[in-house]
Parts: structure tokens; C-alpha cells; sequence
């Protein structure tokens, strides 16, 4: 019977004890308050949690960061040399990716958006130095931007779509 007790006390206990836990919260690395003449702005190194506003004249991603990232997957060796100033962005994205380069050599060059499993999701000519691909229909993910040339693949990127 006190054996009883004794764990109803302790689950008890343990039970409160775990109620002021939060498991969720992450500390920090860095960060620091910016003020200038039209507003001001909290920024933090290190979360783990975003959250998204919207309103009439936009939205807000509060809690996540969003770096600027190009990485290069796969590249044959003479690609650099003929398309210079490769700009994909945004990335992360959300809504449009656009690819932005120079085709210096009039190549016929193609995309390819593939998914992790190596499923062809959207496709199509590069038809101009800036090219714009619609992601707000996909999924939450991470993909890959395969750039060819007559259907030779000479660069892969990877992507990432919030």
C-alpha cells in the first residue's frame, strides 16, 4: 500500500516537474535589435521555428533564417567557361525561382526540377538570361535544379522550397 503511494507521488511530481519544461525553446548563438528612421528590428542566430504573417501589404517569415545559398551539386568541367554569372535565388523559395546567367555561347540549354527521388517535377527550355520557376505549387522539400545542354546534364544545384 505505501509502495502504492509512493509512486502516485512520484508520477505526481514528475507530471509537475514536466509542465514547466519546454522542450520547443532553443537557445540562441547570436543576435541584436537594428533601429533606423522607418522602423525597427529583432534578429536572432540559431532557431529552430518560423512562423509566417500575412497581411494586405505582404508577408512576414518571423523566426527562420533565410540565407542566400548556391550549392553546387554535380558540374562537368568546361560549363564554367561557357555560362558565367549563375544566380539562383531566391533560395530557400517559397513562391518564384528565378535563374538568372549568361549564355555567352547561345547554348540550347534546358532545366530540370527534380525531387529527391530523382522524379522529373517540372521541365523546360532556358529560353532567356533570366528564367522564372513557379514552386509555390510544390511541396515543402529539397529538390534539384539540373541545368543541360542537349540533353547532356552539365550542372545540378540543390534547391530548397518552404
Amino acid at each position: 500500500m505505501k509502495a502504492n503511494k509512493l509512486l502516485h507521488f512520484l508520477t505526481i511530481v514528475f507530471y509537475l516537474g514536466i509542465s514547466n519544461c519546454f522542450a520547443q525553446q532553443s537557445p540562441t548563438s547570436s543576435g541584436g535589435d537594428l533601429t533606423g528612421t522607418t522602423g525597427s528590428v529583432s534578429y536572432s542566430v540559431g532557431q529552430i521555428d518560423y512562423n509566417t504573417n500575412s497581411g494586405s501589404n505582404g508577408y512576414t517569415i518571423e523566426g527562420v533564417q533565410q540565407p542566400y545559398e548556391i550549392s553546387e551539386v554535380l558540374a562537368t568541367e568546361n560549363f564554367s567557361e561557357l555560362i558565367t554569372n549563375v544566380s539562383i535565388y531566391p533560395n530557400p523559395s517559397t513562391d518564384i525561382l528565378t535563374l538568372k546567367m549568361t549564355n555567352s555561347e547561345n547554348l540550347s540549354l534546358n532545366f530540370k526540377l527534380v525531387d529527391i527521388n530523382g522524379k522529373v517535377i517540372k521541365s523546360d527550355k532556358i529560353a532567356s538570361d533570366i528564367t522564372e520557376i513557379a514552386v509555390s505549387d510544390l511541396p515543402s522539400a529539397v529538390y534539384f535544379l539540373q541545368i543541360s545542354d542537349q540533353n547532356k546534364e552539365v550542372k545540378t544545384y540543390k534547391i530548397i522550397k518552404h
